[in-house]
């Protein structure tokens, strides 16, 4: 059985590229890069010439990048890919660690290693609560009670910066929605991992640094990252596998998000009644794209990886 094939996405990578790189020897690495202004291909091209490069003429965000390296992976006969951050380095053997793992349980689509800060000194802030008490019970008892660890701990969620899948996964689940751009997409391919009865797991004997500067993120209501982050919920809510979604269910909730808008200009907040309305065609532009999302991916097909 081969090896998995790394796949990278990068953008504007250079501060991170000799560290993540150095990580990934001795496997197939493959690097979407989407259309970096800085230095990145020409640093890969001189300094790490095994590596698979396929430059792109625009940014295509997280999740298309990735499918473009998943289908060259699995054209070239890759039996599982591993996606790794721009901005994360693999710690010792942690993808054979996964690997093994993978191969033992096959009922797990996606293993992840444990995430910790760049200095590998604490754990990632957001893994932490992805791995919280109440999303996987077992997994801090064990270690702060000195109990023997399992090989691995299922969960309902852990971030895409270092996901081992299956082949068999992505031929059951499929790749990334191109619904979303850049965060969110590995929520809802979650989404649909469960539905199709696989999981996702955490292997304890297995490590990566994600080396970002990361503290809890105070959202300001009604600012322009507030109103993105209701958008990125609203797309996780309507394209959900699990709920029945139809038009009527969009257009009810497209007239509550503009009676808001009718709400802030008799208050005469004339801005947030200008980003409710933007919400509010958002949503109606992208009505068709949530419906066929939602009944797309209750199929089991390659999706997103055919083209």
């Amino acid at each position: 059985m081969s090896t998995p094939t790394i796949i990278i996405v990068t953008y504007n990578a250079l501060p991170w590229l000799k560290q993540c790189l150095d990580s990934t020897a001795g496997y197939p690495v493959v690097v979407v890069d989407n259309a970096s202004q800085d230095e990145t291909l020409a640093y890969i091209r001189e300094h790490y010439p095994q590596v698979h490069l396929l430059p792109q003429p625009q940014n295509l965000g997280f999740g298309q990048g990735n499918n473009i390296g998943i289908q060259y992976a699995l054209q070239n006969g890759a039996e599982s890919v591993f996606l790794l951050n721009q901005d994360a380095y693999l710690v010792g053997d942690a993808l054979g660690v996964l690997w093994t793992t993978q191969k033992k349980h096959p009922e797990f689509g996606v293993l992840s290693p444990v995430h910790t800060n760049g200095k590998g000194d604490l754990l990632d802030y957001n893994f932490s609560c992805y791995l919280s008490a109440a999303n996987c019970p077992e997994f801090y008892s064990d270690f702060v009670l000195q109990k023997p660890l399992k090989t691995v701990y299922d969960a309902p969620f852990v971030n895409a910066a270092g996901w081992l899948l299956s082949k068999q996964c992505l031929k059951t689940v499929g790749g990334f929605d191109p619904l979303f751009f850049h965060y969110g997409e590995d929520d809802h391919y979650c989404q649909r991992l469960h539905y199709h009865g696989l999981k996702l797991g955490v292997v304890p004997g297995a490590y990566l640094r994600h080396d970002r500067d990361l503290r809890p993120n105070r959202i300001t209501i009604h600012s322009k990252a507030f109103f993105d982050l209701e958008l990125r919920k609203l797309k996780l809510r309507f394209s959900n596998v699990y709920s029945e979604l139809s038009e009527q269910n969009i257009n009810k909730f497209q007239k509550s998000v503009y009676l808001k808008s009718f709400k802030f200009i008799l208050l005469l907040k004339w801005r947030v009644a200008k980003r409710y309305f933007r919400l509010a065609r958002q949503i109606k532009k992208l009505t068709p794209a949530l419906i066929y999302s939602n009944r797309l991916h209750r199929q089991k097909a390659p999706h997103h990886l055919n083209h």
